[in-house]
């Protein structure tokens, strides 16, 4: 009998360009990697297919996902080599001018299990320059989404999502043992925040998070800040990449989820909460 509460889970990180061939070879050898060193599960970090900021070089260069080419082979991949694998997100067109930031995680089968497309949209202005409007190419999505997996509940979310705590609160709330944020983070942004964001993550649900990153000087000139980790309930990291293309590994044990929950039940303890302003205190007193 196969036992559903231990597992080894692996986090490729990867340093994506222009060429989305290219790209697919990359993953699929670290994919490859991942299954070879025992992963029953492998996440890729965001934007596994292109890492591409000028619409019409995305555009040109994407297609709708029934005709992804990275999708099909990585289907075939998950399927050959009987892991759960999830592509943390691909860039495939829903419209004209408009793309979905998506995730999907493939079964040993090669089927897809679940879809997730990105919520929160980076559009941000950076003291050192560095500007970026991810709506203007995107479009967000609008519902969290659990996929099941053999060992529990696995909550999705996409990079810019982490800094949104509610998210990852309703997904544990609602059965998640599992959280991911594959991610493409800035140099910038990472130093300051990434560990404590994903650490907090895992702290505030008591769950395992997944996070595969993008990491280097990209081609197309971006630096991204790597790092991909796995990390406790606790908040203790279990694995930790630096900032080369590689694969981390971390063998999950699923009993610590209820651990860190009964220690620490916070999941439990919602209060709603009304809001005043200082005079208006000053006054029912």
């Amino acid at each position: 009998m196969t036992d559903r509460s231990t597992f080894r889970a692996a986090c490729v990180q990867l340093r994506c360009g222009r060429s989305v061939a290219d790209n697919i070879e990359a993953a699929d050898a670290y994919i490859r990697e991942a299954a070879a060193g025992g992963a029953d599960y492998v996440l890729t970090p965001e934007q596994t297919a292109l890492m591409e900021l000028e619409s019409e070089v995305l555009f040109a260069a994407i297609t709708a996902e029934d005709n992804d080419p990275a999708l099909a082979r990585f289907r075939a991949l998950a399927k050959e080599l009987g892991i759960w694998l999830h592509i943390g997100s691909i860039a495939v067109k829903v419209a004209e001018d408009k793309a979905a930031n998506r995730a999907f995680v493939i079964a040993p089968d090669g089927s897809v299990r679940a879809r997730y497309d990105k919520i929160h949209m980076f559009d941000v202005n950076l003291p050192d320059g560095e500007v970026y409007r991810e709506s203007k190419t995107y479009r967000p999505g609008s519902r969290a989404v659990i996929c099941d997996l053999p060992w529990g509940g696995l909550g999705i979310t996409i990079c810019y999502d982490l800094r949104f705590p509610y998210l990852y609160r309703t997904l544990a709330q609602a059965g998640a043992a599992f959280l991911t944020a594959p991610a493409a983070f800035t140099k910038q942004t990472g130093e300051a925040h990434w560990h404590v964001l994903q650490r907090a993550r895992a702290i505030e649900t008591g769950c395992f998070v997944f996070s595969a990153a993008q990491g280097g000087h990209h081609e197309n000139g971006r630096d991204t800040f790597g790092h991909s980790l796995i990390i406790d309930p606790w908040g203790g990291i279990l694995a930790e990449a630096g900032t080369e293309p590689g694969v981390i590994f971390a063998d999950i044990d699923t009993g610590l989820i209820e651990e860190a929950r009964t220690r620490i039940p916070a999941l439990t303890h919602d209060r709603e909460v009304g809001l005043i302003r200082g005079t208006e205190m000053e006054m029912a007193s």
